[in-house]
C-alpha cells in the first residue's frame, strides 16, 4: 500500500472538545478545589436540576457511572431475586449485568435488523408470570420503538428502566428519551455524548418516590445519614465531575447537532459512492438519532476493519460477541442462533469514526477507503 496516502484518523478527539471549554472549565475545577468540598455538593445538585430540565424529566439524581444508573434502577423498583426482566443482548454488557447483579434473569429478546434496538413484536412472547419489567437499549443514539414497549408493559402491568446510555438527546417526536419508562439510565463516561472526566452516570424519572428510593439507595441505603433503612451501595457523584457536566451540558445542544451533520455527511457521501453490499444507518421518521455511533452493515466485515486500520483509520466493532454468548452468562443456558439478528449484527456491523470536530476531509477519505476497499 502506499504510504503517502496514509491519513490518522482515531476514533474520537476528546482533546477538540476540551480545548473548546478549556476557559470556562478550568476555572470552575479550580473552585472546587479550592472550595474542598468534593462529594455531593452544590454542583452536583445543580447539575442534577440542570440535567432534568434539559432532559424533561421531572428528577435526575447524579451516579457513579451508568451501570450503577441500572443497577439502582432495577433496585428502586424493588427487582431482585425470582425476577425476570426482559432486555437486548445487542449492547455493551452492563445492561444485563446490571439486572443479574439485582438477582433476577435476564431474559434476551431478539432486534430489529434496521435499527439494532429489542424488536418490540418479540417481547410478548418471552413474558412470564415472572416477568416484572423490560430493559430496552436506545443503542448507538437510535431511540427503542417506545410507544410499542410502553403499550406492552402497561398491558401486562411491567415496569420500564430506560437504558439511555448512548442517547442524550435521542428523540421521539420530541420527547426524549429517558422519559417514557419509569426509570432513565444515562452513562457520562468519557466518550459519550455527554461525557464526564472519569466515570459517571445520572438517573431520570418523573416519579417523586422512584427518585427518593434512587437518592437513598445510592449512599448506603441512607435517607438520614449514618441510618441506614436498606442495603444501598456507593455510587455518589463526585462533585469536580458535576462542574464538568454542568459545563459540558451548556454546549451539548450544539455538540449534538454537529454530530448529526456529520452523520449526515457520511450518509450522503455514501448513497454517492453507491458502495453494494454496504448499509448506512437507518433512522425512524419520528424519531431524532444522536449518533453516538454511526454504524455501517458490510460484507466482509474484519477484512474490511484490517484494511481501515492500514489507511490509519480507527474503525471499531460494537460488539464482536452478543451478550448471550458471553461466558459470563452461560448460566443461562443460551446457545449459537438463538438470537440470529443479534448474532448477524455481531458479524456484519462496523464503527465509523465520529466525533466533535471530525472534518469534512476525514469523512471523505474514510468513505473513500471503503470504496477502495470493495472495488479491489
Amino acid at each position: 500500500m502506499d504510504k503517502t496516502t496514509v491519513k490518522k484518523v482515531p476514533p474520537l478527539r476528546l482533546d477538540l472538545e476540551f480545548k473548546e471549554i478549556e476557559k470556562e472549565l478550568l476555572p470552575e475545577i479550580e473552585k472546587v478545589l479550592r472550595a474542598g468540598h468534593y462529594i455531593l455538593g452544590p454542583n452536583v445538585e445543580a447539575f442534577e436540576r440542570e440535567f432534568a430540565a434539559w432532559n424533561g424529566s421531572r428528577f435526575a439524581a447524579g451516579v457513579a457511572s451508568g451501570t450503577d444508573a441500572l443497577l439502582l434502577a432495577l433496585k428502586a423498583l424493588g427487582i431482585g431475586a425470582g425476577d425476570e426482566v426482559i432486555t437486548p443482548s445487542w449492547s455493551f454488557f452492563a445492561t444485563s449485568g446490571s439486572i443479574a447483579w439485582a438477582g433476577a434473569k435476564p431474559v434476551f429478546v431478539d432486534i430489529d435488523p434496521k435499527t439494532y434496538n429489542i424488536d418490540p413484536k418479540l417481547i410478548a412472547k418471552k413474558i412470564t408470570k415472572k416477568t416484572q419489567a423490560i430493559l430496552p437499549v436506545h443503542l448507538y443514539g437510535h431511540p427503542a420503538a417506545m410507544a410499542e414497549i410502553m403499550a406492552l408493559a402497561k398491558e401486562h402491568r411491567l415496569k420500564v428502566v430506560e437504558d439511555c446510555a448512548q442517547a442524550h438527546g435521542s428523540a421521539i417526536g420530541g420527547k426524549k428519551v429517558g422519559t417514557f419508562g419509569d426509570l432513565g439510565c444515562f452513562s457520562c463516561y468519557p466518550t459519550k455524548n455527554l461525557g464526564a472526566c472519569g466515570d459517571a452516570g445520572i438517573v431520570t424519572t418523573n416519579d417523586d418516590s422512584l427518585y427518593r428510593e434512587v437518592k437513598g439507595l445510592h449512599v448506603h441505603g441512607e435517607w438520614v445519614r449514618y441510618f441506614s433503612d436498606k442495603l444501598g451501595i456507593n455510587s455518589r457523584l463526585d462533585e469536580i465531575q458535576a462542574a464538568i457536566l454542568r459545563i459540558k451540558l451548556r454546549h451539548l445542544d450544539g455538540w449534538l447537532d454537529e454530530r448529526i451533520a456529520a452523520a449526515g455527511r457520511y450518509t450522503e457521501l455514501f448513497s454517492k459512492a453507491k458502495i453494494g453490499g454496504v448499509i448506512p444507518p437507518y433512522v425512524e421518521k419520528t424519531c431524532r438519532s444522536t449518533f453516538h455511533q454511526y454504524i455501517l452493515r458490510v460484507p466482509k466485515r474484519d477484512e474490511l476493519l484490517n484494511f481501515l486500520k492500514e489507511k490509519g483509520i480507527s474503525a471499531g466493532v460494537y460488539y464482536p460477541r452478543p451478550i448471550h454468548l458471553q461466558k459470563a452468562m452461560s448460566f443461562l443456558g443460551y446457545k449459537e442462533n438463538d438470537l440470529p439478528e443479534t448474532e448477524r449484527a455481531s458479524r456484519e456491523t462496523i464503527s465509523l469514526p465520529l466525533f466533535h470536530g471530525i472534518t469534512n476531509e476525514e469523512q471523505e477519505y474514510i468513505v473513500r477507503s471503503v470504496a477502495e476497499f470493495y472495488a479491489r
